[in-house]
């Protein structure tokens, strides 16, 4: 992405533009790139974040690319004034990814409180960043607007260069993201052109990462909005084949009896169709008519076999890992110390280039 590009239209073209180039240089050289991506832990993933970004990082792990998953604990507190549950979410968290295929062997799974050396990476980053461009990230800006808190905290504010301790850290040189999250990437590389070039001495101590934008389709909850967490509108990866077929029962559609695929005229009979071709590995269009005068009823059975087959081997190996939570603490114990590592080489790289290694 050019340093002069707008975080506007032009700006995402050419973010588009260059992550279908990083695509093909991953396929042919995945040992080149270190991936950082993660999610915080405010309750169980669903099928969205399944379909939206947790594939994706099994594929690139698969692909040989190094990746780091990180559990950004500290960052629940963005928008909430307490953290509750925290454990149990983390737990959960850890869960699901080892479900779906992330190998602790091959991937490293962290949590920011426990990576002190990431963390303080925000101080000096802090100071390459100006209250004016916090102020101005759009993404900041909808993250304020939808915030649970009565004020606006500082971290929350901050909350872009927290991102940029997470990335650079480890110097990932790749990061999974939306197109909304865009604002946010940018910053990120501000922050390493201005410490390379503030303390760098001719030399780059930190990568420009760059965006690999995901086609995640969209998938709407059960109540026609927006798949979330925090609605209550979602099927999570650890619901079982009853709780499923009981959602899915519920889910809104329309009036119409005749089943297509339009998303722009009728999203959510479109959304069960979608995911339905999803599971099947299918075109939406050819489930839509084959349901046909089905209607909803045949559409909502056809999508709960799909969900349930599609999910079952990974809902088994969630509840074998289940029974045994000490696994989850080794997972992150290894993970923490792996990532620690690399926290404390950069720290230290940092601290020399800001020439306070006394």
């Amino acid at each position: 992405m050019s340093t002069t590009d707008t975080l506007g239209t032009l700006g995402t073209t050419t973010a588009q533009a260059r992550s279908a180039e990083l695509e093909k240089l991953i396929q042919k050289e995945p040992g080149r790139f270190r991936v950082l991506t993660g999610d915080r832990p405010t309750g169980r993933l669903h099928l969205g974040h399944y379909f939206g970004t947790l594939h994706n990082r099994v594929r690139l792990q698969d692909l040989g690319v190094e990746t780091l998953v990180l559990v950004p604990d500290y960052q629940v507190l963005t928008d909430r004034d307490i953290a509750e549950n925290l454990k149990e979410y983390v737990e959960e968290l850890v869960l699901d990814y080892l479900a779906i295929g992330i190998d602790p062997e091959r991937s490293t799974i962290f949590a920011h409180s426990a990576v002190p050396a990431l963390n303080q990476l925000l101080l000096p980053f802090l100071s390459l960043v100006s209250v004016a461009e916090l102020n101005r990230n759009p993404t900041v800006k909808d993250e304020i607007a939808h915030s649970r808190q009565a004020a606006v905290s500082g971290l929350m504010l901050t909350y872009p260069v927290h991102q940029a301790a997470d990335i650079l850290f480890c110097k990932a040189n790749v990061v999974p993201v939306g197109q909304d999250q865009l604002p946010h990437l940018e910053i990120t590389r501000t922050v390493a052109r201005r410490f390379n070039d503030r303390y760098g001495n001719g030399g780059s101590v930190f990568p420009q990462p760059e965006a690999l934008l995901s086609a995640a389709p969209l998938l709407l909850g059960t109540d026609g909005t927006k798949m979330s967490k925090s609605r209550g509108n979602a099927i999570s990866l650890s619901a079982d084949a009853d709780e499923t077929a009981r959602l899915i029962r519920g889910a809104k559609t329309d009036a119409e009896r005749h089943i297509t695929y339009d998303p722009a005229n009728r999203p959510e009979v479109s959304s069960l169709v979608l995911l339905t071709a999803l599971c099947e590995d299918g075109d939406p269009r050819q489930v839509a008519e084959e349901i046909g005068a089905g209607g909803a009823a045949a559409l909502k059975r056809r999508v709960t076999e799909a969900v349930n087959g599609h999910f079952a081997p990974i809902r088994a190996r969630r509840a074998a890992y289940a029974q045994d939570r000490r696994l989850v603490r080794d997972v992150l114990r290894t993970g923490n110390e792996r990532a620690g590592a690399l926290a404390d080489a950069t720290l230290k790289e940092v601290r020399a280039a800001m020439h306070c290694d006394y």
